[in-house]
């Protein structure tokens, strides 16, 4: 199960010591095919499961409008960690986590969460690992205000081959989030998703086979803009 983390580079920069402790006090929590992990608005205890790592399956953290309608944030794969930002504020969930497949997180209590804190350096690295999500939240905000749609649509494809939030610096080439969540990552509709990937598509950036995206040309997707295709 441990091996899933191996190649985070979030975990991998852990002091052996403060890795060993986290996996020690993280027990095994299944969360099924569209479960929720936590809800939006959760309140956090003692007993209450702060922080998560994947060891498999992927999880889309989304936020839900008083209608019901839902935006998603980001997908977590294998090897992630979160969670802990309501640990730190004590402040209610302010987003849901949902299982996208079967999936197994390691989840480590409020309590426990507490305990790994006092060790500096184990502190350090959640410091680290809030300051590099708020950067890549900060990107997505940056990139709504300042970006057309085309361009938008595929700078999140970028994001999603690099792993929505881990980032590594080895990118691949076939993304399998469904359109309908990538659609819901950008807040836009499904028939403007669709114009747009058709345009990436005729600039040869990209190639849409039944539940992916393939990758066909990096630079040119990272290029594309609303005048690239008419």
């Amino acid at each position: 199960m441990t091996s899933a983390f191996a190649s985070n580079a979030w975990f991998q920069s852990l002091p052996l010591q403060a890795a060993q402790a986290l996996l020690e006090c993280a027990v095994p929590v299944p969360v099924a095919a569209g479960a929720f992990l936590f809800h939006q608005g959760d309140s956090m205890d003692g007993g209450s499961h702060a922080f998560f790592g994947v060891a498999s399956g992927v999880l889309k953290l989304s936020i839900f409008n008083a209608e019901g309608d839902e935006a998603i944030l980001a997908l977590v794969e294998p090897g992630n960690w979160f969670g802990g930002v309501s640990t730190l504020d004590q402040q209610p969930r302010g987003h849901c986590a949902i299982a996208l497949e079967d999936a197994e997180v390691l989840g480590v209590s409020v309590e426990q969460f507490e305990a790994l804190m006092r060790d500096a350096a184990f502190a350090g690295a959640i410091a680290r690992l809030v300051a590099t999500r708020l950067r890549l939240a900060y990107g997505s905000l940056a990139s709504a205000a300042l970006h057309a749609t085309r361009a938008r649509v595929a700078r999140r494809i970028a994001m999603l081959a690099h792993g929505d939030v881990s980032q590594s610096s080895e990118g691949r080439t076939t993304i399998s989030t469904s359109q309908d969540a990538l659609a819901m990552m950008l807040g836009i509709s499904r028939q403007t998703l669709s114009k747009e990937l058709q345009a990436l598509v005729r600039l040869g950036a990209i190639r849409l086979r039944y539940g992916h995206i393939e990758i066909e040309d990096m630079a040119a997707l990272l290029n594309a803009t609303d005048t690239c295709v008419d």
